[in-house]
């Protein structure tokens, strides 16, 4: 790099500096939020405030919408990709096909080592869990505007961000887990997967506590002047986008493995009598 190029790199983080202490001393305050920071953190997690009207019927959080909106949009991306993109697949692909292909391939590796034997459906269901929470995640980061009841604008938050939310893919996912041990086993799988009646909890709360936590630093950094100059941009694009990658990851990756566990086929054990046969005729 010449000298002119990191003289002007050295000049303009000056400037940038100078401009953020110069914001932050006229700024005047100590505070960048509007009202408690209590209040807000607690409605983060109640949503007892900024109600939307759900097409006028029901009076609805902004997570609700979130939800509603995402789903579509995946829906009609599939309709999409399925009618024109995916039969014009080449040999040799492109970015949009080489990008599917890699996405579609992870998840089903991913079934496939943790769930030899039965595999087929569990690809497509990770496959679709996991595009949905990580789409999900990074929802907020679009900063899409609804108008709340109170006539106030306010940006839509991520879907997991409402407990209701992660409590529902918590669940789903810990229910299609017995599916593969009553196909595989019958009634002896299906007892396997109930034995762990802990994890659909585990599942929804490790969603909601991630979202949540990233949810309320953020808020944290917005409130306070002497934080919220540049630093909330950074913050929010990395805790959204670290946490849509590993909650994806985990909450994919333990729905494979307790189906590979559940789908295992049970072998019986032989019997003492046919033990004992079988030792007499080597002898």
């Amino acid at each position: 790099m010449s000298k002119k190029a990191k003289l002007i790199g050295i000049v303009t983080v000056a400037v940038l500096v100078v401009a953020l202490l110069v914001g932050i001393v006229l700024s005047g305050s100590d505070h960048g939020g509007h009202g408690n920071i209590q209040d807000t953190m607690v409605d983060a997690v109640l949503h007892e405030q900024n109600k939307i009207s759900f097409f006028g019927f029901l009076d609805v959080n902004p997570a609700v919408v979130s939800a509603f909106t995402v789903t579509g949009v995946l829906l009609a991306l599939a309709v999409v990709l399925r009618i024109f993109v995916i039969p014009k697949f080449k040999r040799v692909p492109g970015k949009l096909q080489l990008l599917l292909e890699m996405a579609v391939g992870f998840f089903d590796n991913l079934a496939k080592s943790n769930s030899p034997h039965k595999n087929q459906t569990l690809g497509g269901y990770i496959f679709a869990a996991g595009t949905y929470i990580f789409i999900s995640t990074i929802f907020e980061l679009f900063g899409l505007q609804g108008v709340t009841t109170e006539g106030h604008s306010i940006a839509l938050p991520a879907p997991l961000a409402d407990i209701n939310a992660a409590i529902a893919m918590g669940f789903m996912s810990y229910g299609f887990i017995p599916f593969g041990g009553i196909v595989t086993n019958g009634f002896r799988g299906l007892g396997g997967a109930l034995k762990d009646f802990s994890l659909p909890i585990s599942m929804s709360f490790r969603l909601f506590g991630a979202l949540l936590s990233g949810m309320l630093v953020t808020e944290l950094v917005y409130h306070y002047m002497l934080l919220s100059f540049v630093l909330p941009v950074i913050v929010a694009v990395l805790f959204t986008l670290i946490h849509a990658v590993i909650q994806t990851y985990v909450l994919t990756m333990l729905t494979a493995k307790f189906y590979g566990e559940v789908s295992e086929p049970h072998q019986k054990k032989p019997k003492k009598t046919k033990l004992k046969n079988a030792k007499k005729v080597k002898a």
